[in-house]
């Protein structure tokens, strides 16, 4: 079984068709690597796989478990952004916390 598995995903922006009919399976414990030029969707998948993104159609299954319509919190993710999301008006702590 595979730990991530996505089938024939959709996304779509507008009437612009982002992600089509992505199919991925990635296995537990390995490394894998998603490479494209800039715009190709790569951020947006990682995005619907956290959760932080709506499926317009297909599956994403984490562990076997259909999770399309869980809430980010309830997928055991956790995703790193590129840019920094740290409040400047914060403490270090209160970021982690906030987090």
């Amino acid at each position: 079984m595979s730990a991530i598995s996505i089938k024939k995903l959709n996304k779509f922006y507008d009437s612009n068709h982002v992600i089509r009919d992505a199919s991925i399976e990635i296995e537990s414990n390995s490394f894998t690597v998603l490479v494209g030029p800039s715009g190709c969707g790569k951020s947006t998948i990682l995005r619907m796989i956290a959760g932080l993104e709506d499926v317009d159609s297909g599956t994403i299954s984490i562990d076997g478990n259909v999770v399309n319509s869980l809430h980010p919190k309830e997928r055991g993710i956790a995703m790193v952004f590129q840019s920094y999301a740290l409040y400047p008006h914060m403490t270090v702590f209160d970021n982690i916390g906030f987090g």
